[in-house]
């Protein structure tokens, strides 16, 4: 359920908001940025009412000052690998809460309701309150999801001028039965999303590989091709240089590297200065702790 409200005929003061016809509604929060109100959308998940703004802002987002580069590999696994040696575990909260979600199904399919087309049996009580109780869970889920990469792409734009990403395809990836709730749980879409309009906010250089460049075959260190490469291999393996490197890493370093071409003032990455036995960094715990969107006013 939702429905739309003209900017003119929105008003707000504090925490609280003018909707025809409603009158004066309280907020939980007031609204986090200043600017002109466009629009509004009031809509209701589960048993909770939300109000979004769209709002020409009368700030700007301060620009990335770091002049730090970075390629980086989504994967299934892992959600990210950075060129530096760091990663991002996958948070995954559809497959952590599943178990919940599939109990609450079982249950509401227990409770009274209309079992086929045609049939009038009223839904009792228990089962609107159960369609409530998983509506909420896919809410709760969606959130998690949304934080994590919102906290995610607000690292990389604040910390790296230039990053370089894949150009994954979602779609044909969907196809594979056994990889399709594990892709469609991490939303490579919304990380890519996200990517794009906070780059062009901060005035980050963000580069999308072609999406045939086999990133993952290529060695980043001389350059030579490994056509054998099976997805369970997690590990790469160079017949012609004997690097031995973490798959991922080797993918994401490659990516790197492609930022020379469009950005020469970018260098590649200096294989021999990382310790690649050492393992990757976990930036999970650092991407958690979060940090708010850093804006100032032009004023």
């Amino acid at each position: 359920d939702s429905f739309y409200i003209g900017g003119d005929q929105i008003k707000v003061e504090r925490q609280k908001v003018k909707i025809p016809n409603l009158g004066w509604v309280k907020l939980r929060e007031d609204i986090r940025f200043q600017g002109k109100i466009l629009n509004a959308t009031v809509s209701r998940i589960a048993d909770k009412w939300f109000i979004s703004f769209a709002i020409k802002p009368s700030m700007s987002y301060l620009p990335c000052k770091n002049q730090a580069s970075v390629g980086i590999d989504l994967g299934v696994k892992t959600l990210a690998v950075l060129s530096n040696g760091s990663f991002i575990e996958s948070p995954r909260p559809l497959k952590k809460l599943q178990k919940k979600l599939t109990k609450l199904s079982r249950q509401l399919s227990k409770k009274q309701h209309s079992r086929k087309k045609g049939d009038t049996t009223p839904k009792s009580n228990n089962y609107k309150k159960f369609t409530i109780k998983i509506a909420t869970l896919h809410k709760r889920i969606a959130d998690i999801r949304m934080d994590i990469l919102h906290k995610f792409t607000t690292y990389l734009t604040d910390n790296f001028k230039y990053i370089s990403i894949e150009d994954l395809n979602v779609k044909g990836m969907m196809s594979n039965h056994k990889l399709a709730r594990s892709i469609q749980d991490l939303g490579f879409y919304e990380l890519k999303r996200q990517l794009e309009y906070k780059s062009k906010q901060k005035g980050n250089n963000l580069f999308i590989n072609d999406r045939w460049f086999a990133s993952s075959k290529t060695c980043c260190q001389c350059g030579n091709h490994k056509k054998d490469l099976a997805l369970a291999d997690r590990t790469y393996y160079c017949d012609e240089c004997q690097l031995k490197i973490d798959r991922d890493l080797n993918a994401s370093i490659n990516l790197h590297n492609q930022l020379g071409r469009v950005h020469p003032e970018v260098t590649p990455v200096e294989i021999t200065a990382m310790n690649l036995e050492a393992g990757l960094l976990n930036l999970t715990s650092i991407i958690e702790a979060g940090s708010k969107h850093r804006i100032k006013s032009l004023a």
